[in-house]
Parts: C-alpha cells; structure tokens; sequence
C-alpha cells in the first residue's frame, strides 16, 4: 500500500487517471456516432454492447500485455504505436466536433442542440453496421488504452491494477457523463493527450535502450 505515495508512484497514478479519463470518453464518443444512426429503438441496446465489449476487451488486454511487454522490442512497439494514437487525437481535436454532439444526443437520448430531432444528422445505418463499427473501434482503444496504462505505471504494479480496474470502471459505468464533460471542456482532452504523448516518448525511449544491445550485438 505504501507504494502509492512514493512520488514516483504518485506521479504514474496521475498520468494512468488522466490517461483513463481520456480514453474512455473518446471510446465513448467513437460509441455514441456509430449508435448514432440508428432507430431509437435499437441506439440504447448498440450503446450497451459496446459498453460491454469495451470492458470485456480491456480485461483481456490487460492480462495480456502486462505479460507481453516483458518481451524485448515490443515496449517499443507498444510506444511507436501510441505515438500514432497521438497522432490521431490531435487531428480530432483540431477538426470540428459537430459530430460529437450527435455522439453525446445518442448517449444521453436527448436533443442538445434544439433541432427537434436525437441525433437527427447522423447517416442512417443497420444494427449489423453500427455493432461492427463499434466491435472494431473497441479492439483498438482497448488495446491503446492498456498499452498507455501499462507504460505509464511501468515498476508499479499496484499503480498498474488500479489504472486497469479504473478504466474498467469507467466504460463501464460513467463513460457518457466523460464522453459530455470532453465535450464540454476540450482543454482536458489536450491535457490528456500530452500525458499519453509523455508516455509514449518514454516507452520509445526505455524500448529503444532495450533492443539496443542486440542490434549492437
């Protein structure tokens, strides 16, 4: 338990809740647009399946790349590919986010923007469509999710169950009301997005040290 309040150990708790925050209201805003053309009828039960397979995924992840990182290479694998994560929030953030409102209508079942209609301009969509847009958007935010969790509590290992039971928690239980507060106050989506960016340099950073004998060799 003293773990927790070494400044180091306090300094990777902060990064894996500021990661956590980040990652489940993206998963949930990229949720929401793909429930988002669809009937009212079918949008809660798409929302719900994807909550769930997003939490199923980050467990299933979790116990794998915790084991997986150990291998040589593949920390630094793990940061080139946060890097393009990055990469990827930045232009989300930077392009306008009208389609995030008709994400947040379709999470909460409400017209927020007064236009008579939930989610009304959103592309029309089948069941089958939105669930597989979601099946694949979750496998890749899950596994970015534990790989940015996983390197930013490296020789933490209860820093570590705490970041992956928290992001669980989150999809599971409060990623519309993150989805809404993103949303709302794009500044934490920024901060985020430099708190994974950190994390990402240092695992490129640590995983090059670690191959880089063997390429010497």
């Amino acid at each position: 338990m003293m773990e927790f309040f070494t400044p180091e150990a306090l300094s990777a708790l902060l990064q894996v809740i500021m990661i956590d925050l980040v990652l489940a209201g993206d998963n949930a805003i990229v949720i929401g647009l793909a429930a988002a053309g669809l009937p009212k009828e079918q949008r809660s039960k798409a929302i719900l399946v994807g909550i769930i397979a997003a939490t199923v995924l980050r467990i299933g992840f979790a116990l794998a790349t915790t084991q997986l990182l150990q291998i040589v290479g593949l920390l630094l694998a793990g940061g080139v590919l946060l890097l393009w994560v990055c990469w990827k929030m930045w232009r989300e953030l930077r392009t306008p986010h009208h389609h995030e409102d008709e994400a947040s209508e379709a999470l909460q079942e409400a017209d927020l923007n007064a236009d008579g209609t939930v989610a009304g301009g959103a592309p029309r969509k089948t069941f089958a469509q939105a669930a597989w847009q979601i099946v694949i958007a979750d496998v890749s935010m899950s596994l970015d999710n534990v790989l940015a969790v996983a390197g930013a509590a490296h020789e933490h290992p209860g820093v570590l169950i705490f970041g992956l039971v928290l992001s669980i928690a989150l999809m599971g239980i409060a990623a519309s009301f993150i989805a809404r507060l993103l949303n709302k106050h794009r500044w934490i989506a920024y901060v985020g997005l430099a708190v994974i960016l950190y994390v990402a340099l240092e695992m490129v950073w640590r995983g090059f040290h670690e191959v880089a004998p063997y390429i010497g060799g």
